[in-house]
């Protein structure tokens, strides 16, 4: 049995201030027992705001409460957390749980309402070694029940699974694991891993090059894309190139997010110079290894903006209201980027160095915003109770 000790606070160190963003148009597995360990905080499975539609009035850029505001910790004690997944299901439309992969350990850690952690499950065959693991976590509703969906690295290669969730909020178990896709490349570095289900019900997928650089232009190698798929795995109906691949021309991207217009958006590590933020159009070429950043070069999109590798190494993407947050890693910061309605959206940063490298973000239950630090990792310097789920409230920006 493993205990949890709980205690609070890609590959490019952090720079202060926004000097260095450039925002540019765009031309465009049975469950395991373990002893709960109780956090300080926890979460209340309080409604989230629903995104805006034709009835409802546009929503408004945000940015988190500070320093009016105090950031407060969820939960504490977690190792190499990856992605955070919020449990569909709850009484009024609230999240019935929350879920995070932990990369190196292959666990699916389930956050309970007080803040203490219980390993929901361990995903087979995960083989962690450099930026492989248990990678991006997507939760689907099906037939009454529940799945989920989990990237992962293998011995041989990368694949995302499926297996069923049971049980309830407090005990949450995960049944047979399920291939959905194998045999997406995979490396020591820019493995990808980040998967959700769009608006249109198909599942997406981020994959690295894999080292290989000249694969991301290849359209018959799962490398260095953004796939769309089923649920089960076949080509999505409608894809520009007739298979898995959505767009094309990527180093390593590592968040997906749609904002309320239902326009895709991805965050992507650069290589020695731009890290970037890119609107996503089926069948785009994003430029790597031709280009990196914004080139003006016709045959690729340029970035919506882009970042010095050591202001950000984006990881994590979510769109709350008429903002994008994004989780930086060796920028050690979130980066919000807003309106996201607007052609060339404003950046700025927030908590530059305060509490390390920072994985993930998602919209919280209760509307505010969640965001997971990636100190245990073995790149980042690990702070007494680390790595933790932390929450920030959110105001109308400005």
């Amino acid at each position: 049995m493993r205990t949890r000790a709980i205690g609070a606070a890609g590959s490019h160190a952090a720079l202060p201030g926004a000097a260095a963003v450039v925002a540019l148009a765009l031309v465009v597995a049975g469950c395991t027992t373990h002893e709960p360990v109780a956090g300080p905080t926890g979460w209340s499975p309080t409604p989230s705001p629903s995104a805006a539609s034709p009835s409802t009035p546009a929503p408004t850029p945000v940015e988190p409460l500070v320093p009016a505001g105090d950031v407060s910790v969820v939960a504490e004690g977690l190792d190499a957390p990856w992605s955070i997944a919020l449990v569909p299901g709850g009484a009024g439309n609230r999240p019935a749980g929350v879920l995070v992969s932990e990369r190196d350990r292959g666990d699916v850690v389930e956050v309970l309402a007080d803040g203490s952690l219980r390993v929901a499950g361990t995903v087979p065959g995960v083989a962690a070694a450099g930026e492989g693991g248990l990678l991006g976590l997507a939760i689907r509703s099906v037939d009454g029940g529940l799945e989920l969906y989990a990237y992962l690295t293998t011995a041989d290669d990368n694949r995302i699974v499926r297996m069923p969730l049971t049980g309830s909020a407090g005990g949450f178990a995960l049944g047979h694991a399920e291939p959905v896709l194998t045999g997406i490349p995979k490396a020591g570095n820019h493995d990808g891993g980040r998967i959700a289900f769009g608006p249109d019900g198909m599942l997406y997928a981020t994959t690295g090059d894999a080292g290989v650089r000249d694969a991301a232009q290849d359209p018959a190698s799962l490398s260095g894309k953004i796939l769309r798929m089923t649920p089960d795995g076949e080509p999505a109906p409608g894809n520009p190139f007739g298979s898995l691949v959505y767009t094309l021309g990527h180093r390593n991207p590592q968040g997906i997010a749609w904002d309320a217009a239902g326009r895709m958006w991805a965050a992507e590590f650069g290589q020695d110079t731009w890290d970037e933020l890119n609107r996503i159009e089926a069948g785009a070429n994003y430029g790597w290894p031709v280009v990196e950043g914004a080139a003006g070069d016709p045959r690729f999109v340029d970035p919506v903006a882009q970042w010095a590798t050591s202001e950000a190494s984006p990881s994590g993407l979510a769109v709350i209201g008429d903002t994008l947050f994004l989780a930086a890693l060796r920028g050690e910061r979130i980066w919000t980027v807003a309106p996201a309605s607007a052609t060339a959206p404003a950046a700025t940063p927030w908590f530059a160095g305060e509490y390390g490298r920072i994985r993930d973000v998602a919209r919280s239950p209760d509307g505010a915003l969640w965001f997971l630090t990636n100190n245990t990792d073995g790149r980042g310097s690990p702070r007494d109770g680390d790595d933790r789920l932390m929450s920030v409230g959110l105001a109308p920006a400005g």
